[in-house]
């Protein structure tokens, strides 16, 4: 257990007063020497470099298209790890091998959970509904350990802009924490990263705002949209869980099949860490059409077309908007 290392951050997603106008990082010179951070997955990444800007040097665990649910830690990581002052996580089960990470590194480091203040979505057992069932109350440890290391809890939370807005605050709380002389550094660019995010969301909402509400139906490979269709008005579907470990039974895919004919689902998505067979199975069975690649755990390489976070979300609404729209 490592919860005795955890930073609780004080303060949530409201934006410092006065902050939002200020450049990105323009505030206090950086330091010779860059504070050694790490993430654990690449848009938690995006998150930290986003608020350090130069005063941070960051190491990403699960790089760009990677899959961190089924990730193997190597050597490499151990050693950033060990060598880190803070590590950001996304915790709520989603990273089920870091507790093992962190014990072998020997780190020092302070761990930040950049999902709390966030409320998760739970109940994701039972795969015979695609809605959940309530509370979950058997998850265990930390970042969780059950069920595919999410004990019932949907950990995919920076699906939903306003709670990027919660990770981007923890963030910038756990740099202030661990670097008290770019408190104003961190504050200015974490408070202009939030108004990005608040016309981010202005832009989300416009987008699927203009998809006719019975088209806001889709097929996605594992249940990493829940989030997003909550936040703004989707229904999601998917034939695995929460995590890519897990696998649709047959019954579960001629179940989904029956929902997209009986229901007429326009379109099915492939995503960019999962192995696409299974949606082209189900829309080579059904009359709904394959649209375009979701990034849902990952965000793409430098060259594709959501290399940030807020790429990535755009580039998912655009996907979504030219399937669904017409």
């Amino acid at each position: 257990m490592i919860t005795r290392r955890v930073v609780l951050a004080a303060t949530l997603a409201v934006p410092l007063a006065g902050a939002i106008a200020a450049p990105a990082f323009a505030q206090s010179a950086p330091p010779a020497q860059k504070l050694p951070v790490v993430a654990s997955f690449s848009i938690l990444g995006d998150f930290v470099k986003q608020v350090g800007g130069d005063r941070v040097k960051v190491t990403t665990i699960v790089g760009p298209n990677g899959d961190a649910h089924v990730y193997q830690p190597t050597p490499a990581d151990a050693k950033a790890v060990a060598a880190a002052k803070v590590v950001f996580v996304n915790g709520l089960g989603f990273e089920g091998w870091l507790d093992r990470l962190v014990k072998a590194s020997g780190t020092k480091a302070v761990i930040v959970v950049a999902t709390k203040g966030v409320t998760p979505r739970t109940g994701f057992e039972d795969h015979d509904d695609d809605k959940p069932k309530g509370k979950d109350t058997h998850a265990k440890g930390e970042h969780g350990n059950d069920a595919h290391g999410h004990g019932g809890i949907d950990p995919h939370a920076w699906q939903s802009i306003a709670n990027a807005k919660v990770y981007v605050a923890n963030v910038r709380d756990g740099l202030i924490a661990a670097d008290p002389d770019g408190r104003d550094a961190y504050a200015a660019n974490a408070g202009a990263y939030l108004a990005r995010l608040d016309a981010l969301e202005g832009e989300v909402k416009a987008a699927i705002g203009k998809i006719p509400e019975p088209q806001r139906r889709i097929i996605t490979s594992h249940d990493a949209f829940g989030y997003f269709g909550e936040a703004y008005g989707l229904t999601l579907i998917s034939p695995e869980g929460v995590s890519t470990e897990s696998e649709a039974s047959a019954k579960d895919v001629a179940r989904i099949i029956r929902q997209i004919k009986a229901q007429k689902i326009p379109a099915v998505f492939v995503e960019n860490i999962s192995d696409p067979r299974l949606v082209q199975r189900i829309a080579k069975e059904t009359s709904a059409k394959i649209g375009g690649e979701l990034y849902s755990d990952a965000l793409s390489d430098d060259k594709g077309p959501a290399s940030t976070y807020i790429d990535m979300m755009r580039s998912n609404v655009r996907e979504l908007s030219s399937a669904l729209a017409s």
